[in-house]
């Protein structure tokens, strides 16, 4: 995703590009019912669309549930819905684990489910976790359920419906309603949250209205339309350029240049998976201005970068190619009802020569079945919150070959159920030959690196230096090529002076591993980026190293600024626990162990149930000699949760430190055991073993750890140590081979 940022980072001074321009007073936001007049096909469009009913007051006309006295049993509990003369009822569990009724504040969404939400007194609103299936009855709908079907949520987990996870203020509110202020006041810790429109209305996406209605009114008074924006904040509008046929291609060519970053961002600020950071949201600027973008994340995406949690359609569209040739959001839905602009195969053909893809020679299917359906083949869909089906944007060619390797999702077998994906990608060979292209090319990069595995650095770095990659595959890429350390930051430097902001900011966090000197070098300039998240990000990379650092007077001002930008944004969020851990964090690398200390407290206050918060705090206390007040600190954390992998590990560490080796010795490893997937967990827990006397012990758990991530430096490096000391030099030498050819054969 290139957004017209292309500079070039100098390695000394600050970033030679133009600051954002101070925010402009707010602008008057009018309401829907002033578009109407002018524009009546648009509100006709909109009337009844997911947008226009994502949240309503509950009354008779939107509830769509069965309160009259329905009941439904989840773990133990029956809740009770019921309609009174002032409203809407359910009996539930709350805070506290007991039945108390609570009133139906709002509905939220209207298919193919709604959500209720119940207002508390601190001005917090709680999405209820039981809900209405609005399908048809013979569509599998029409009754109660719950989100979390296969679990056992209690009051006391992070998902139940009174807890930070279903908060409606934090979690929802941006994307439901028009002009959100959360207005949380930390020191009442209370909520006043507010808005213009209780929906997604017109001025969600196109901006507050009033200068647009000055200008309507003075262009029909003299005829003056001057403004190429019409005084609205952003021009949706692509340009003049439209899909067409011609005689060389079988897909659509554009017939003029397009400028579709606007319009993408736009819609990606709620079709994203992403974190607000700041309030301050200019329509049509780059979404990382004020969000966190995640990116192809593990446990978010598969290693293709297909859709496994729920991640919204915007970091899957960025994948695609259509992206890049300049397909937008508008072009296959209406942006007002919502809507398809056509159905099935014949939307496809808008753009894709019927003739050429909705055929046998190209499907292999039978006309009629569902193999010939072009979402079903090119659309993965996962169902979200039990019965949303929703399809993945990345419009990918089937890769069944990447399911046979890597364990990644199939479409062919997906339908074809019961044989194998090595059976399809057989198939696919006969249809198109074996050297037919075969995207995307970075799968095996981005599973190698998830798990270290040996050869993972080379694999990461073609993707990394491939500009001809999207944008947010190279940004995942150099994140995961990051946890190299200095070892491979100069395959890196040149991307903190990418184009795109997604790539600066991982460039900026992969900076973290490496030396001070290296790291204030590299990364001073970026504390002047124009885009926000960039510079937080180089706060973080800063912090601990910048008292000491050589800035100059200009450099320790663009440091001071932007350390007050980073606590504003945690004061924007300071009701989640997360926003006090990161201002503990900094307060921390900054010297400030007082303030990190009432940080990490508050942040346990917050949420009682986040275990970073305990884990920090215990190591601040490490740090003050204070392991007593540690030991303290962790062991209040496992009564809390008791299988906490982080919380075992620092305890571990502790008592190794008390000289309590034994019990030290049995965190460790519960800890390696509840966190397979950390290889630091059980590289550490190898290395206890042999301090106390178990080499044999310790060997075996490096080996197994090693089949799992076969290019982990530590446990190559620990394999080799041991196997020498316990005289096996034949495998010392196996070892130190390996550990070498990971660095290219070098010594």
């Amino acid at each position: 995703m290139v957004l017209g940022l292309a500079v070039l980072l100098p390695t000394t001074g600050l970033l030679q590009t133009p600051a954002l321009a101070a925010p402009t007073p707010p602008v008057e936001f009018i309401g829907r019912q002033a578009c109407a007049p002018c524009h009546k096909p648009e509100i006709e469009g909109y009337a009844g669309s997911h947008h226009d009913l994502a949240m309503q007051v509950a009354d008779a006309k939107t509830v769509l549930g069965n309160f009259d006295g329905a009941t439904f049993e989840y773990n133990g509990l029956t809740s009770t819905f019921t309609k009174k003369k002032d409203g809407y009822y359910v009996r539930t569990d709350g805070a506290d684990g007991k039945l108390h009724d609570f009133r139906i504040a709002y509905t939220f969404g209207i298919a193919p489910l709604q959500q209720y939400l119940i207002q508390f007194p601190d001005g917090r609103l709680q999405a209820l976790s039981i809900c209405w299936d609005t399908r048809p009855k013979d569509a599998g709908g029409q009754h109660w359920f719950h989100l979390y079907p296969n679990d056992k949520v209690d009051y006391r987990d992070v998902l139940h419906w009174t807890g930070p996870a279903q908060n409606w203020n934090f979690m929802c509110a941006e994307c439901h309603s028009t002009n959100v202020r959360k207005n949380f006041d930390a020191t009442k810790n209370r909520f006043s949250t507010s808005w213009s429109e209780l929906d997604v209305s017109c001025e969600a996406c196109h901006g507050p209205g009033a200068k647009h209605i000055a200008w309507a009114k003075q262009a029909k008074t003299d005829g003056s339309a001057a403004d190429p924006m019409h005084g609205l904040p952003v021009k949706l509008s692509v340009g003049s350029g439209v899909w067409q046929f011609d005689a060389e291609h079988p897909i659509a060519q554009l017939s003029d240049a397009r400028d579709t970053r606007a319009q993408i961002e736009t819609c990606g600020r709620c079709h994203a998976r992403r974190s607000q950071i700041s309030e301050a949201y200019r329509y049509g600027e780059p979404l990382a201005q004020t969000h966190v973008v995640s990116l192809l994340d593990e446990g978010l995406y598969h290693a293709d970068g297909q859709i496994l949690e729920e991640v919204y359609e915007y970091g899957s569209f960025l994948q695609s190619r259509m992206y890049a040739r300049g397909v937008t959001c508008g072009d296959c839905h209406d942006p007002h009802s919502g809507k398809l602009k056509a159905e099935g195969n014949t939307l496809c053909a808008t753009c894709h020569r019927a003739e050429t893809y909705d055929v046998e020679a190209h499907h292999h299917h039978p006309a009629g079945s569902t193999g010939t359906s072009c979402i079903g083949c090119h659309m993965l869909q996962r169902n979200y919150m039990v019965v949303h089906t929703r399809h993945d944007h990345s419009f990918r060619v089937p890769r069944p070959d990447l399911a046979a390797s890597l364990g990644t999702p199939d479409t062919c077998t997906s339908c074809h159920q019961g044989r194998t994906p090595g059976w399809a990608a057989e198939a696919i060979v006969k249809w198109y030959g074996p050297t037919r292209e075969r995207r995307p090319f970075y799968a095996p990069a981005l599973a190698a690196g998830r798990r270290q595995q040996a050869g993972a650095e080379t694999l990461l770095t073609e993707v990394v230096t491939d500009n001809a990659m999207p944008a947010l595959v190279r940004a995942t890429a150099v994140g995961l090529l990051g946890r190299g350390g200095d070892g491979v930051a100069e395959r890196i430097l040149g991307n903190l002076g990418d184009a795109d902001p997604l790539v600066r900011r991982a460039a900026v966090e992969a900076s973290a591993s490496w030396s001070p000197q290296r790291r204030v070098q590299a990364v001073t300039p970026l504390l002047a980026d124009p885009i926000r998240t960039v510079r937080l990000a180089a706060v973080d990379a800063l912090a601990d190293v910048a008292a000491a650092a050589p800035f100059k007077d200009e450099q320790r001002k663009a440091f001071s600024a932007a350390v007050a930008e980073y606590r504003d944004v945690q004061a924007l969020n300071a009701d989640r626990a997360d926003s006090w851990l990161n201002l503990g964090a900094l307060d921390v690398r900054l010297g400030n162990p007082t303030a990190a200390e009432a940080a990490y407290q508050r942040a346990i206050r917050v949420q009682p149930d986040f275990m970073p918060s305990y884990v920090n705090l215990a190591d601040l206390y490490r740090g003050l000699q204070r392991d007593a007040d540690g030991e303290h600190t962790l062991r209040q954390a496992l009564a809390r949760q008791a299988n906490s992998a982080d919380v075992h590990h620092s305890l571990g560490l502790l008592l190794i430190r008390q000289k309590h080796n034994a019990e030290a010795l049995a965190e460790l490893g519960r800890a390696a055991e509840l966190a397979p997937d950390v290889s630091n967990y059980a590289y550490v827990y190898a290395v206890a073993l042999d301090g106390m006397g178990q080499p044999a012990q310790a060997l075996r758990v490096l080996e197994q750890t090693h089949q799992r991530f076969t290019g982990d430096r530590n446990v190559l490096s620990a394999l080799m140590q041991f196997a020498a000391k316990a005289g096996d030099n034949e495998g010392a030498a196996r070892w130190g081979q390996e550990l070498q050819n990971l660095d290219g054969g070098q010594p």
